[in-house]
């Protein structure tokens, strides 16, 4: 029913994915020498080409975010020459277009709005990879998208070499006296020279936060920021190139700058409109953000600390959330014990989707990770893999990564969807559980709901279920909205149990959270803005060099932001999300589909049920279960019966009333 996730062979992975490739190319020539081709005969089966391969490809991808080593690296290396130039071959292939536009044309009458929606795509990508470019033109276009997969995967990789060459150790406990007692455990070390207690602090997440947040010395929380926002500075002559290529690859296939070719994929209609709603919201927001930056140097001056700089950000938010609502994460985490919370949040699934989740033993990538079974009216509908804890061989951050997609196939076989949820939550030791701050609560949702949206998928055609085909910067709203739901207190009770003690979280203390939640929202906003304006700007024209680059950045940062950042803070060395990852020209994707999100959240909170079952079937039915069949503010007016507002967002967010 499911494959197993097995790489014994990983080492032999190059010559296993020339095999997979010339078998993929057979096939395609094969359906390319049918006569007279036909949705069913040439379409539905060159879809499982490409199904068969991303199988394959996507354990090796994986396995080198969450156990990189040499060998994951070596392998990688040699898998993306070989992904990246059998991809630009097939997306450039003219007959493979031609096919498709002629069943596209010949067929429209015959074909559903599902089968539709595939060729449209595929022919949008066609003529988006170059298929119409001449041989020269295509060939430098096949060197420009293997180069940047090869950077890409650079840039990640120093980005995670940087992370974990760095560390800081506090001798003096009145550096860390401050510091939660779970976070203090983990820091805690004997030192074999001396054998004095340490306490060893690294810029994984956890690691990271915990000093940041709550370290006394000032010069040592300067210390870690600093090297936290000086990470990786070879990534400078990597951005370089990266953003000189994908000029180059758009000018070659029609598009004046990276933006315009970005939003071809997109639900947005101009580089102007995705600018004027950026700009829009940082309005809306900058006064107040003003003043929550007030109301903390106010905190500051109590410390004699005029100048408050970024590093003390963290430190000074966390005491003024304490004053104000007398919010203390290290009272909660004994309450979001790891197991407690999943266990309780497939509870929550459970009763509003109607799903239920059952742990499976099957082959993973470390101890840690557990798998699951989805279970749909007491069938087996999906599976996923958990890996939520931080360790030193995987790279930072939380995601969601797809491995098959749902779909029905040729020979009228059901494949099951199968996905892994990956955070960097604290880890737990023999004698500490996994103790969650509530912010890693609302990641887990957050995750979880980019999962529920591949996996609940009901498309019975590959390239447009589950995540597949969904517009870019739609594709966070299901995964926003159900972040909501971890503020609410009904959803709470159900998993905020001490570990120790199985007392439930009274509901005094999770209104404190509930009141906190906007704490800082236009701070949060205006930071948001800044990463997304400067992420499009950056690809509206070519910036030869870093200089250029930084003075861009600079320029937004003086526009925008109520604190401006030390000089030595180079953010853009660490932005995976566009460098590293598919974000380019796309970061407005978080605010883009964030009022999708909170519209329809505010439905919930309308009908007086946060529970309601009949709306929550009816976002399953039109939103998780439609997958990319159908663009996404359709499916949206589907289920709201309306265009969405921004005025929600701003609403939840506390920045309106």
């Amino acid at each position: 029913m499911f494959k197993e996730f097995n790489l014994e062979n990983l080492e032999n992975s190059k010559s296993l994915l020339e095999e997979k490739i010339n078998q993929s190319k057979d096939k395609v020539e094969e359906l390319l020498k049918i006569e007279e081709k036909s949705y069913e005969n040439f379409v539905m089966p060159y879809q499982e080409v490409g199904e068969n391969l991303s199988d394959f490809i996507t354990p090796i991808f994986h396995i080198d975010s969450v156990k990189n080593s040499n060998i994951t690296q070596k392998v990688l290396e040699e898998c993306i020459p070989l992904i990246s130039i059998y991809e630009t071959e097939m997306s450039q292939n003219d007959n493979i277009y031609r096919s498709l536009k002629d069943i596209q044309d010949k067929g429209y009458t015959s074909l559903n709005s599902i089968q539709k929606k595939v060729l449209e795509n595929e022919i949008k990508d066609f003529e988006l990879s170059g298929c119409h470019l001449d041989e020269e033109k295509k060939n430098r276009l096949k060197q420009l998208n293997l180069k940047l997969s090869e950077l890409s995967q650079k840039f990640s990789q120093n980005l995670l070499n940087a992370t974990n060459s760095f560390e800081m150790i506090c001798e003096n406990f009145e550096d860390v006296k401050e510091l939660p007692k779970s976070d203090l455990e983990l820091a805690k070390f004997t030192d074999e020279n001396d054998n004095k207690t340490k306490y060893k602090f690294t810029l994984q997440m956890p690691s990271y936060l915990a000093y940041i947040t709550y370290g006394t010395n000032r010069e040592k929380r300067e210390e870690i920021y600093k090297a936290y926002c000086t990470r990786a500075p070879e990534n400078e002559a990597v951005i370089n190139e990266i953003l000189k290529l994908k000029d180059e690859k758009v000018k070659l296939l029609g598009f004046e700058n990276y933006a315009q070719y970005s939003l071809s994929r997109k639900m947005a209609n101009s580089e102007e409109e995705v600018v004027s709603f950026l700009k829009e919201l940082a309005i809306k927001g900058k006064q107040s953000a003003k003043e929550e930056l007030e109301e903390i140097k106010t905190y500051a001056s109590e410390d004699n600390i005029e100048d408050i700089k970024s590093f003390d950000m963290a430190y000074y938010s966390e005491k003024v959330k304490k004053a104000k609502y007398d919010l203390d994460q290290e009272y909660y985490r004994p309450y979001f014990e790891q197991k407690s919370v999943l266990n309780g949040f497939f509870s929550f699934l459970n009763d509003i989707f109607e799903i239920k989740f059952e742990e499976v033993q099957t082959k993973t990538w470390d101890d840690k990770v557990k798998v699951f079974n989805i279970f749909e009216n007491n069938k087996t509908i999906a599976r996923i893999y958990l890996d939520l804890e931080a360790r030193e061989d995987k790279r930072g951050g939380a995601w969601m990564n797809n491995w098959h997609t749902h779909y029905v196939d040729s020979n009228k076989k059901e494949h099951l969807p199968t996905a892994y949820v990956v955070c960097n939550f604290p880890q737990s030791k023999d004698n500490t559980p996994s103790l969650l701050r509530h912010d890693d609560v609302v990641t887990l949702f957050h995750e979880m709901g980019h999962a529920l949206h591949h996996l609940l998928s009901k498309v019975n055609e590959p390239y447009v279920s589950g995540i597949s085909g969904v517009a870019w910067d739609t594709v966070e709203f299901p995964s926003q909205f159900l972040e909501y739901f971890a503020y609410a207190k009904d959803v709470l009770k159900i998993f905020a149990k001490h570990y120790e003690t199985k007392k439930v979280l009274d509901d005094e203390a999770i209104q404190r959270l509930i009141d906190a939640r906007n704490f800082q929202s236009s701070l949060s906003m205006l930071r948001q803005v800044e990463f997304a304006l400067f992420d499009f700007n950056l690809h509206q024209k070519l910036y030869n060099n870093a200089e250029e680059i930084q003075a861009l950045l600079d320029s937004i940062r003086a526009e925008y932001s109520p604190l401006i950042p030390p000089s030595y803070n180079k953010f853009q060395h660490g932005f995976g999300h566009i460098f590293g990852g598919g974000y380019a020209a796309g970061y407005y994707s978080y605010k883009w589909a964030e009022v999708l999100s909170a519209d329809a959240f505010y439905m919930f909170i309308d009908s007086g049920n946060l529970f309601n079952k009949e709306l929550a079937m009816k976002y399953k039915e039109h939103i998780l279960q439609k997958g990319g069949s159908e663009n996404m503010d359709k499916l949206f007016y589907k289920f709201a019966q309306r265009e969405p507002s921004v005025d929600s967002l701003l609403k939840i967010d506390g920045i309106i009333s």
